[in-house]
């Protein structure tokens, strides 16, 4: 989908990005791994990676390690707060018309490891957004009522009905990910979920609901200052779990499993974007202006008024 350009500051020599030094580029492509979203000018902000659909049919694995973290096109964060402010205004007004039309809907799902920005990402884009208009659902372990059914029912029932924009903060993805990483199934029964996941999307997708993944990219080093900043600050000592610093050490298998989910699962009808995340900053304005972008796309249009309406008076 085509992104609105936006210029860096002056003062910087170019931009960076997840191509290691080039300009204009968003990621290495380092063995066809990945299919990199070209800017459409050349001071266009590059960003976000378009995880190539059929990637698994080539037997070619995405690789998240080509992906700079630190990327950030170029901005300097006051102008990246400015862009934001001009995408949030086209979210609430295009929301508005998705409202009024009232015949399909926008899925927006957010994965990330733990500290990744999930829950900041979707504070700061939505801001304005009428919430009549817009649900977010955070999936946290499974209810003994969620687990009795199959591992799709609890996230099925929180798609996004006509009209409305559905968030899903964590996601259906988490049963190739938390499940396969603590061994909660058997391997056959999770790689199974690939193709029953696309199956799902692909069914949503026919049925009118636009989704859009995101998957969050944080460096290692990042999380581990992100979690010594909760430690060190009494008011974000709420956020601190002792379990994360568990789940820190099964770093490496997170990754190779959302590596494989990114390629199992990124389809024509629902591709995954990959984030750079490091910078909260320039990771919000990229998910706000592909938002923005997908909901321009999309051209909701607002009912024609009733016949007679604009003639009508109100009696005193």
């Amino acid at each position: 989908m085509p992104h609105k350009p936006i210029k860096p500051e002056s003062g910087k020599s170019g931009a960076k990005s997840g191509a290691r030094g080039k300009p204009g580029g968003t990621v290495a492509e380092e063995g066809g791994s990945c299919k990199p979203h070209k800017a459409s000018r050349a001071d266009a902000t590059p960003g976000i990676v378009t995880v190539a659909p059929g990637r698994a049919l080539e037997g070619s694995a995405f690789d998240l390690s080509a992906v700079d973290a630190n990327a950030d096109g170029g901005l300097d964060k006051a102008a990246a707060k400015q862009a934001l402010a001009v995408e949030r205004a086209r979210i609430v007004s295009l929301q508005e018309r998705l409202y009024a039309e009232h015949r399909r809907s926008l899925l927006v799902v957010f994965q990330a490891i733990d500290t990744g920005g999930k829950d900041g990402t979707i504070r700061a884009v939505f801001e304005g957004v009428n919430p009549q208009g817009c649900r977010v659902w955070p999936f946290k372990v499974p209810s003994a009522e969620e687990a009795a059914h199959d591992f799709l029912w609890r996230y099925h029932a929180k798609t996004p009905g006509r009209g409305m924009i559905g968030v899903f903060n964590r996601s259906h993805y988490e049963d190739v990910l938390v499940v396969r990483v603590k061994g909660l199934v058997p391997e056959p029964v999770w790689r199974a979920r690939y193709g029953q996941i696309n199956d799902f999307e692909r069914m949503l997708t026919a049925e009118g609901t636009t989704i859009l993944k995101f998957f969050l990219h944080i460096s290692k080093a990042e999380q581990k200052e992100r979690l010594e900043a909760r430690i060190a600050t009494p008011e974000k000592h709420w956020k601190f779990d002792a379990a994360d610093l568990v789940e820190r050490r099964s770093w490496d298998a997170y990754q190779a499993a959302f590596a494989d989910a990114l390629t199992q699962c990124s389809t024509p009808d629902a591709p995954w974007h990959v984030v750079p995340a490091n910078r909260k900053w320039f990771r919000n304005l990229l998910v706000a202006r592909t938002i923005a972008d997908t909901l321009e796309a999309m051209d909701p249009r607002v009912p024609d008024a009733r016949p007679g309406v604009a003639g009508m008076t109100v009696p005193d």
